[in-house]
């Protein structure tokens, strides 16, 4: 089985992939960008792709909500990953040692408040965590870091000179599993659309109201600004159900409201873990 993921190995889409395929052989096609990774799929040179969509400390990650709109991709499955993020270096480096930090720019983004306690680093953006890592290693650069996950620092033998530095340790990014093939799974329990409604009063509210008359979770909505389109928005929405004819009969009203609906895909929900640690702690 073929994957296309952003970013190399012992990066998180790469974690991402082997959890959400866990047991299955794979081979991974390592795109530089989330671009390259849509025509990957397109193109059929993958059988599916792990795209992340967004993240519980920084939110949705909103180009590749437009790149969902832009190529004819189906949504066949969700996986979360708790992100842990680590500090690294080539061996014998110490924290003074440092004067620069490269990563991808969410990882950046994530760590911000333990950057800041060091003014001292420069801040070098990437297009990828464990590539940062890689990189060091293969230029053996001294007094640079990577922001990375452990295994990247396991993989390209570097030290970690500082343990879990996101900002908040509850750090899950969720990952869509992309597909070419226009299959919705039969038995699916969520949904993921994408619609315009018109420019009047209340039309927005209308079009929702639809989905809690039928008993419809709304767990995402984000709206995308429309390219040729000044001012103008598309909303991508994510819907649950626990009855398959309520989902059905309540996306035959909604279309009433709304244009150009698309349905990007029916798939299984991901098990979220951070549900599963607060139901513990209850």
């Amino acid at each position: 089985m073929k994957i296309a993921i952003q970013g190399g190995k012992a990066s998180f889409h790469d974690m991402a992939a082997r959890k959400f395929f866990e047991g299955k052989e794979l081979s991974l096609l390592e795109c530089s960008s989330f671009r390259e990774l849509c025509r990957a799929v397109v193109k059929d040179r993958v059988d599916f792709a792990l795209m992340a969509i967004e993240n519980t400390l920084v939110g949705s990650i909103l180009p590749n909500y437009s790149l969902l709109r832009e190529y004819p991709l189906t949504i066949t499955g969700e996986v979360y990953l708790q992100i842990q993020h680590h500090l690294m270096a080539l061996p014998g480096q110490q924290l003074a040692n440092i004067s620069s930090v490269r990563s991808h720019p969410m990882a950046l983004l994530q760590c911000s408040e333990f950057l800041d306690r060091y003014p001292q680093m420069r801040i070098v953006e990437g297009n990828d965590t464990a590539d940062s890592a890689r990189d060091i290693r293969r230029d053996q650069k001294k007094g640079v870091a990577a922001i990375a996950s452990r295994l990247a620092a396991e993989v390209y033998e570097l030290d970690v000179l500082a343990d879990h530095i996101a900002n908040l340790q509850h750090n899950y990014t969720r990952f869509l599993v992309l597909s070419a093939s226009n299959i919705h799974a039969p038995d699916g329990n969520k949904a993921s659309i994408n619609f315009r409604v018109d420019h009047s009063a209340g039309s927005l509210v209308r079009a929702l109201g639809v989905l809690g008359e039928h008993g419809i979770n709304l767990t995402q909505i984000q709206s995308i600004a429309v390219p040729d389109r000044p001012h103008e928005y598309a909303f991508h929405v994510d819907l649950e159900w626990d009855n398959p004819a309520d989902f059905e009969q309540a996306m035959r009203n909604f279309k009433q409201h709304t244009r150009r609906l698309n349905l990007l895909g029916i798939y299984e929900k991901g098990e979220r873990p951070y549900d599963r640690a607060a139901g513990q702690a209850t």
